[in-house]
């Protein structure tokens, strides 16, 4: 198992990975979970995946992307958006409830949002710890390199189950709800301790 972490910059050092990854988050979000999300030639994106951002991905030796996620700098902004747990916060996302965070959406450089998490239907069950792991190593690799000390998540509610299975110091930002029949929540993900 492998992990890397994506951007503008390094796209063309990773081949398809990218391409890859976005595939993967089209099985995951639109065809599993039957989220209505834009698509093209066989991915799924959004209007968050800009060079701001950084994509993880954890993959198999044959190059079969088994999990992923994507980092957003709070900070950012492309247009009229920012990043999706605050545009949901202010209303410009339908699809997200507005009162999903206890407190008002963060802007600030060491604070980045983690969005679009998955692993891949068919990874075994004895091997979706080893690739939640992966992520998070790579997770927090990122997040020495980027210098970010805090993360705010969009989460399965499910996390408190495999939060201190992979050592993240995490807690609720917000109510448990209703996203499609899954349920999510809001979580503040402390790294800093981790960056040294």
């Amino acid at each position: 198992m492998q992990s890397a972490t994506l951007s503008f910059a390094n796209l063309h050092t990773h081949g398809e990975l990218f391409a890859n990854l976005l595939r993967a988050r089209r099985e995951t979000f639109i065809l599993r979970n039957r989220w209505n999300l834009p698509e093209a030639d066989g991915m799924e994106y959004d209007q968050y995946d800009t060079p701001q951002s950084r994509w993880i991905a954890a993959y198999d030796d044959l190059g079969r992307v088994r999990g992923g996620l994507r980092l957003t700098p709070t900070t950012a902004r492309c247009g009229c958006y920012s990043y999706m747990i605050r545009d949901a916060q202010k209303g410009l996302l339908d699809s997200i409830p507005a009162d999903l965070l206890d407190e008002t959406a963060p802007v600030d450089e060491a604070t980045w949002e983690v969005t679009r998490g998955f692993i891949c239907e068919d990874v075994e069950s004895a091997e979706r710890l080893k690739v939640r792991m992966k992520l998070v190593v790579e997770m927090l690799r990122a997040s020495r390199e980027l210098g970010i000390g805090r993360m705010v998540a969009l989460l399965p509610s499910n996390w408190t189950r495999w939060a201190s299975r992979c050592r993240l110091d995490m807690s609720p930002a917000g109510r448990v709800m209703d996203m499609g029949g899954i349920d999510y929540q809001a979580v503040w993900i402390d790294v800093s301790t981790q960056l040294n």
